[in-house]
């Protein structure tokens, strides 16, 4: 089957190459979709898209007056894809729905000790022969509170890692898990509650409609004083001007990003030699605890591996016109 894939970054060819095995007659571009770009699908029956390609309404209508049929995420969220507009014209779009919840979990940890103990501050006073410990002093994890928003499968490892780290847990889900309640002593409750009695909230769950800006100006009020607020979900989940003003007045002491909710064109590319025109992200590289990678969790060999597998995976279902399980509608569920 003829695929283009759009938005293609150099580590992960390798591993589509490994998953593809010959089968599929992949075009991989580094050119990132848009309805400028949607022309390079011509004669392609599926196109691939990553996290920052933009497949909204026009851009779908763009694909399928080329004959593109079929799309294939290669990430599990779809929020940056009009599932309405792909329904409509008999488009198939299928992501990939797991592919280590570990990395993205283990990920958000790294922030939280990275923060916590100022070790991107240490390492640099390291290499300028500064040997000081003055203003590196962190907290014991050991007896903090720590709020988890949204324990599917990445909460619920963020829950079991925090778990032997001694915290205790409170947590927010529309579906409680028994399990993580009787395995690690989670209280659930509501997200006010979480912004009053955490020492550390972490963000793990899909940005909708109904989540978008959850963490505002009014829960930010709400949060303790020097409080770390962790997001390696969506960028979209927090309103970042809010959070900026959080921390100008040290009411947020810790923040952590590995999403930005404008992130399509600035992360996963090399701006070096650019003037940086985005403010806003600009003002946070100014804070000395804020730690900023750039959507970079999900980047594990365990988690491109499954991610290429599943890719062609959804593939072969695409060109054998079986339903792959990986599918999504308008509804956002298979």
């Amino acid at each position: 089957m003829k695929t283009t894939l759009f938005s293609t970054h150099k580590f992960e060819e390798q591993y589509l190459v490994k998953a593809n095995k010959g089968k599929h007659e992949l075009k991989m571009l580094e050119t990132r979709l848009t309805k400028e770009t949607a022309i390079l699908a011509n004669g392609a029956i599926t196109v691939s898209l990553f996290t920052g390609d933009d497949a909204s309404a026009e851009v779908i209508k763009e694909l399928n007056d080329l004959g593109v049929k079929n799309i294939a995420l290669r990430s599990a969220g779809f929020n940056h894809v009009d599932l309405e507009q792909a329904a409509k014209l008999g488009i198939k779009v299928a992501r990939v729905p797991a592919y280590s919840p570990y990395a993205i979990a283990e990920h958000a940890i790294a922030l939280i000790l990275a923060l916590n103990r100022k070790l991107i501050k240490a390492n640099n006073r390291v290499h300028e022969q500064n040997f000081s410990l003055n203003g590196l002093t962190g907290f014991d994890l050991n007896g903090k509170t720590v709020g988890i928003i949204g324990t599917g499968k990445i909460g619920a490892v963020m829950v079991k890692i925090l778990h032997g780290f001694g915290c205790k847990i409170l947590a927010q889900d529309i579906v409680e898990d028994k399990s993580l309640i009787h395995l690690y002593g989670v209280k659930y409750t509501d997200c006010e509650t979480i912004c009053k009695q955490s020492d550390i909230i972490s963000l793990h769950l899909p940005l909708t409609p109904s989540s978008k800006y959850l963490i505002n100006k009014q829960h930010i009020s709400l949060m303790k004083h020097d409080v770390m607020l962790i997001n390696t979900s969506r960028g979209g989940l927090i309103d970042t001007k809010a959070v900026i003003e959080g921390l100008k007045t040290k009411k947020i002491g810790y923040f952590g990003i590995d999403v930005y909710e404008e992130e399509e064109g600035l992360f996963f590319e090399d701006h070096s030699e650019d003037i940086l025109q985005d403010d806003v992200i600009a003002r946070l590289m100014t804070f000395s605890n804020v730690l900023i990678t750039s959507h970079q969790a999900f980047l594990t060999e365990t988690a491109l591996t499954n991610i290429a597998e599943t890719t062609i995976y959804n593939l072969d279902c695409f060109e054998k016109q079986i339903n792959s399980g990986n599918e999504v509608n308008i509804n956002g569920s298979k």
